[in-house]
């Protein structure tokens, strides 16, 4: 009779969980849709506002059901503590409670209040069975992307400098949308064949507008999973990997320098990638910024509203003070300071030699070397945000510190997350 009554506790356990878990991924995705649209400027903000706020209360009311302060691991449990009280005093701290500031903050998925509260979904419920779901949110995401780059398509054709507009949708459709697929070559061998085309198709539509639209940072961020992919199913092939990876690193440098110098004599698709390729886009930002911090800045911080000296950096842009800066662990440290990225370094280090050195199984290898392409890309780009790529980088955290996980064979984890 006990043993009946667990029985029915822990399948009834499952089924809210799976419940809150379908909540929350619905209201993300109908959030994270409708901020990516309001970016192609050509959309009501009212609109796609209002479906902001729908998708803010699913997700937040289905976190609550989901959160659980339960670790396996002390090392993490400490220090992720730490890290959460750390971003709860950049919150608190130089908030401006001005109306067009909150709308910033609950809005805004690259500089809102939600990309600090991102680490929590490392508290949600650890099974590969979950796991599963954000398969399908990555798909819907790629297939959003793919529907609005036709929709927006003059938009994002238009290569004129003097307008923002088309550069930050582009870049934010790229962010939001596209880049989560990646997961998916990364996890190839979990994924059926037309999965793993389209996740292709989406990437390569990316690396085409970035070539095209000559923005170096989101071609780094569409180009890096294809050939950590690539030299993880080399790994997997059980071939000669030092000697294969070596002639590929050899390749990819004469690739590089050839396509450089060829599109420097040819004009066409690769014209503005070449004038681009050499220009300097971050030194005059970084050293204003260096400028204006001060010691006790460097150390904890300015805050969630915290900003940096820095007048004139675009054209037309008189604005003096700017909230963000495009490197992102400076971005991490205009906010919380060496602290803020010291604590998530100390998580995210530890958490790619477990996955990559103590795993018998390509998804916590894969799981690695997404945390180890996120730490890459924190230099050209901002990811740090209330996005699908930033969420997945703190799940795969949590795989790669899961002992189960780790230590699960090759067959048990293709088992359940091929079936």
């Amino acid at each position: 009779m006990i043993h009946n009554l667990e029985t029915i506790l822990k399948s009834s356990f499952r089924k809210q969980t799976d419940k809150y878990l379908n909540y929350f991924w619905i209201g993300f995705t109908i959030y994270t849709a409708s901020f990516a649209l309001s970016t192609s400027t050509t959309v009501s903000y009212i609109i796609c506002q209002a479906f902001q706020t729908l998708g803010i209360f699913i997700f937040v009311l289905a976190a609550t059901k989901l959160i659980r302060w339960k670790f396996s691991n002390q090392y993490l449990e400490f220090f992720f503590s730490l890290l959460c009280f750390w971003q709860l005093t950049i919150i608190l701290r130089g908030h401006d409670f001005s109306y067009n500031n909150i709308k910033v903050l609950l809005f805004d998925a690259e500089l809102g209040l939600f990309r600090f509260f991102v680490p929590l979904i490392l508290l949600f419920p650890k099974n590969l069975l979950y796991y599963k779901k954000i398969l399908k949110v990555i798909l819907i995401l790629g297939l959003l992307f793919i529907l609005y780059d036709g929709l927006f398509i003059k938009n994002l054709l238009d290569l004129s400098y003097e307008n923002d507009a088309p550069k930050f949708t582009y870049e934010h459709f790229v962010k939001i949308l596209s880049v989560p697929c990646g997961l998916i070559l990364l996890t190839f061998r979990y994924q059926t064949r037309p999965v793993k085309y389209f996740a292709l198709i989406v990437l390569l539509v990316s690396i085409v507008f970035a070539i095209i639209r000559a923005r170096r940072a989101l071609l780094f961020l569409s180009v890096s999973p294809l050939l950590f992919s690539y030299l993880l199913f080399l790994f997997s092939q059980k071939k000669k990997f030092l000697s294969i990876l070596l002639t590929f690193l050899v390749g990819l440098f004469l690739v590089f320098f050839g396509v450089k110098d060829y599109s420097a004599s040819t004009p066409g698709i690769f014209s503005l990638l070449s004038d681009r390729a050499t220009e300097d886009t971050r030194s005059g930002v970084e050293t204003m910024f260096y400028r204006d911090m001060t010691t006790g800045d460097w150390i904890i911080g300015k805050g969630i509203d915290g900003t940096y000296f820095c007048p004139g950096i675009q054209t037309g842009d008189h604005t003096i003070y700017r909230d963000m800066i495009e490197t992102d662990y400076l971005n991490i440290i205009l906010k919380g300071g060496i602290i803020s990225l010291a604590l998530v370094l100390l998580i995210a280090i530890p958490a790619v030699i477990r996955g990559l050195f103590y795993s018998k199984n390509l998804f916590s290898k894969a799981a690695a070397m997404w945390i180890l392409l996120w730490l890459f890309a924190l230099y050209p780009a901002t990811v740090t945000t209330f996005s699908l790529h930033y969420l997945t980088v703190w799940i795969a955290i949590g795989v790669c510190y899961s002992e189960a996980i780790g230590k699960a064979s090759e067959k048990t984890i293709a088992k359940i997350l091929s079936n």
